[in-house]
Order: C-alpha cells, then structure tokens, then sequence
C-alpha cells in the first residue's frame, strides 16, 4: 500500500489532468462555435460518469462535473448520444416534434436542422480548439523561457554504422538536413528515428567549410528520454554536448507565435510521416500508444522531473512545465485524430457535410448509419490495438506468464 500511492500519484494523475485538459479543451471548441451560431445546447460535461455537480445557466445548458475526470463533452438539443450521430429514422419525428412544440423559427437552432456551413464549422471547431491550444502553449513556453538549443557537433562515429559508411567525421557539425538548418542535435535525432532506409542529405560544418554527405539510416536500438528502449532509426553517432555550443534562443511575441504554429505543424507532418511509412510496410506499428502508453508516459515524466527537483518550489515549476509539454503535444495529436475521415470522428462529420454539399442532398440515411457503424468499429479496434501494444511494452504478459511458470 505505501507503494501504490506514490504510484497512483506519478502514474495516474499527471495522465487525468493531461487528457482531461486537452479533450475538454476539445469540447469547449465545439461548445463555443455552436454557441456563437445560435445553436441550442442541452449540456456541457467535465468528466464522464454521475455528476457530483452540475448547475443550469440562464440559457438553458445544464453544466456538469462528472467523477470521472478523462475528458468531456457538449450535447447539443435534439441529440440520442454525446458524439452528435444523428439517429436517421427520429429526424423526421423529431423535426415533427419542434415544428408542433416550437415553431418553424426553432428549426434553426437545433444542430442537425443547421445550414450545412454551419455544421461543418462546429464539426471543425473542435480540431481546430485542439491546434490553437497547442501553438498558445509552444508559443508561451517560446516567449517566457526561450529555446535553448545545442550544436549538432559528432563526437564518436561508430564504426561499419552509416555514419562512419557516409563519412561523417569527429567534429564535424551538422548545420543542414534535408535542406533545412538544424538548430540542435535533438532535431537530428527526430528526423532520424523515422527514416529507417531513407538517405538523408546532410551539410556539416568541417574546420569551418561546408561538405555535403548523404547518410541512410539502419534500425536499431533507440532509447528515448525516459530511458525506454525503441527499434527505430539510428545511424550510429554520439553527440557531444559542450557548454560553448549551448545557447538559449530567445523570442519576441510574434517570432514566439510562429514557433508555436511551425512546431505543431511538425508534429502533424511527423505523424502523417510515420503513418504513410506504416501503411507501406516501412515502419512497425509499435509506436502506436493508447491510454496505457500516454499514463506511462505521464508517470516516467514526473518521476523524471521529480528526480531532477530538489525542492517542492522547483518540482511544482518543473512540473507544470512538463505538464504543458504533454499537453501540447497531446492535443495535437487528439487534434489530428479527430480530422481522420472516419465517420463518428469530427472528420468523419465533415466527410458527409462534404458529400452534401456536392451532391446538394444528404448522404442516404442507410448509407450514414452503416458507416457509423463501421467507423465505431475502427476506432475501438484502434484502441484494442494500442492498449495490446501498451500491455506488450509494459511486459504485462510476461509477468502473467511468469505467474504459472
């Protein structure tokens, strides 16, 4: 028992406070858009499960705290469940029903009677609360604390690996990748561990001229931040990093705002990377994490931070640093999730207002609810496979194992 509170509290709740952040933040998306093209809104959820506290505003949206903190949601009037999927057979019926109750002018405020425009935008409100909450924080961090950057400069070369192959050299500095200045060595390795078999143009700077080499990757074993170990990428050099080369950037508002939109959109760039690399066979599906795989990491990161902390004052500091980190990079991926064209997600929304609005005419209701059906089926098969990837990457099946043998 004095182990398992420690753990619940590095484990579990930097991972509650992180997802509900970012799924909230989600839903207020949503919730904001309707609300300024006057849509009727029944109830705004924070968490899932009974209320232990809830309260009706002056227009009618009942706010609700439910107990379980992973996220919540916006239910709009009219709607059978929180995700806003039309029952197709209770439109008319209920169409019939507001026409009698409230008149032809009520129509308008009820989502699924909504201009198609307006839909699209509400569907699209969510994605995009993801995204802008992802570059105010990049960009926040961006302008109070700075980036603080470290040369690319190669210490060891190891021997018969790709570096050593391309002729990379002690010394040298790593000053272009793929056309682009590399601002540290972290950035390199980013770009590396995705990219297994394809070459990588590089410009180092040697005693100061410029030579241009070309490196291709081999998978082997990466170890990330947290000291978990990855089949990804590698090239076979070690990094020095010495205090000359180290440097804080610092950033105005505006340069702060446009770091914060470049570094999301690397983030949707580098997952489109992986996933287009995946599909081919190029990649392993292993990267994929689920909840599981995001409590993990939330822990290994506080415990990291509160190993690393010396006082209360410094670990409260590091902590909501590491927690906004999380959060950034989360949300775009919730963000970037959302947009997938598969039906019951908020992409999956936006293909049918698509097909509407080119047809001039709904998509056939038989048509929508078998395509709910199959997106409903995707995305917890999506689930199903990351939390098996989460199990196999905590040994959860070896420590069963290890229990009958």
């Amino acid at each position: 028992m004095a182990g398992f509170l420690p753990n619940l509290a590095f484990y579990i709740l930097p991972f509650l406070l992180v997802v509900g952040i970012v799924v909230t933040f989600h839903e207020f998306g949503h919730f904001l858009a309707a609300k300024a093209l006057g849509t009727k809104i029944d109830q705004f959820s924070i968490g899932f499960g009974k209320a232990f506290a809830h309260w009706t505003d002056k227009s009618g949206v009942e706010w609700r705290l439910g107990w379980l903190p992973i996220g919540g949601f916006v239910r709009f009037a009219g709607d059978e469940n929180a995700a806003s999927v039309p029952d197709q057979n209770d439109l008319a019926a209920m169409r019939r029903e507001v026409l009698m109750r409230e008149g032809e002018a009520a129509l308008g405020r009820y989502y699924h009677f909504k201009p198609l425009w307006q839909r699209a935008v509400i569907s699209a409100a969510g994605p995009f609360a993801n995204f802008l909450l992802s570059i105010t924080v990049f960009a926040g961090l961006l302008m109070a604390l700075g980036e603080p950057v470290s040369a690319a400069r190669v210490a060891i070369v190891l021997p018969n690996k790709p570096a050593a192959v391309a002729g990379l050299q002690p010394g040298d500095v790593i000053v272009q990748a793929n056309g682009k200045p590399v601002k540290s060595f972290e950035s390199v390795k980013q770009l590396v561990i995705l990219r297994t078999g394809v070459p990588i143009n590089l410009v180092v700077d040697r005693g100061g001229r410029e030579v241009a080499l070309s490196v291709t990757p081999v998978r082997g074993n990466v170890t990330d931040a947290v000291g978990h170990v990855h089949q990804l990428g590698t090239i076979g050099v070690q990094f020095a990093d010495l205090p000359q080369d180290r440097k804080t950037v610092r950033y105005g508002p505006i340069a702060a705002l446009k770091g914060g939109v470049d570094r999301t959109v690397d983030v949707v760039q580098t997952t489109v990377f992986y996933i287009g690399r995946m599909i081919t066979g190029q990649e392993t599906a292993d990267q994929i994490s689920g909840p599981l795989g995001m409590a993990q990491i939330s822990g290994d990161l506080a415990k990291q931070t509160a190993d690393v902390s010396q006082t209360l004052a410094a670990f409260v500091v590091n902590g909501a640093l590491t927690v906004l980190l999380l959060v950034a990079n989360i949300s775009v991926g919730i963000g970037f999730l959302n947009l997938l064209p598969i039906p019951v997600l908020d992409g999956g929304h936006l293909l049918f207002y698509a097909y509407e609005a080119v047809a001039r005419r709904p998509l056939a209701a038989k048509v929508q609810a078998a395509g709910y059906r199959v997106g409903l089926a995707l995305v917890l098969g999506l689930m199903l496979f990351a939390t098996w990837n989460d199990l196999q990457r905590l040994r959860v099946f070896n420590f069963i194992g290890g229990l009958f043998s």
